[in-house]
């Protein structure tokens, strides 16, 4: 059974940093690309990042270009998330998402690539 289970959510303030955690199982996470999408309520989903399947230096947005950074753990099937100088605007449940192209480029930002979802976890920002 696939399962991509995200953790470390919460609160944070303006400033602040999170850890956000992926672990997977159920498919070849080694085959696999994982990207990082958003959704903040009344918006649509949003690309973050993308980390390929043989750990090339991972993609971010631009709105989180040099703040969030993304690690891949092939040893325990997992990808983190590490969000740093948290905005006002990056409050959002976050999903991580597996892509079985592997790779990643300038069409990672396609949430319909994504074959297998987590169900997110909550990140507010608030002082």
């Amino acid at each position: 059974q696939v399962q991509l289970v995200e953790s470390g959510g919460g609160l944070a303030q303006p400033g602040g940093s999170l850890r956000l955690s992926c672990a997977t199982s159920g498919f070849p996470f080694d085959a696999y690309a994982i990207g990082w999408i958003r959704q903040a309520p009344g918006k649509e989903r949003e690309w973050i990042s993308c980390i390929s399947a043989r750990n090339v230096k991972p993609l971010h947005a631009a709105s989180v270009m040099g703040r969030f950074t993304t690690h891949r753990d092939s040893a325990r099937s997992t990808v983190a998330l590490q969000l740093n100088n948290l905005k006002p605007e990056d409050p959002a449940v976050y999903y991580c998402a597996a892509d079985i192209q592997g790779t990643c480029g300038s069409y990672s930002w396609r949430i319909s690539n994504y074959n297998f979802w987590g169900q997110g976890t909550q990140v507010t920002v608030s002082s």
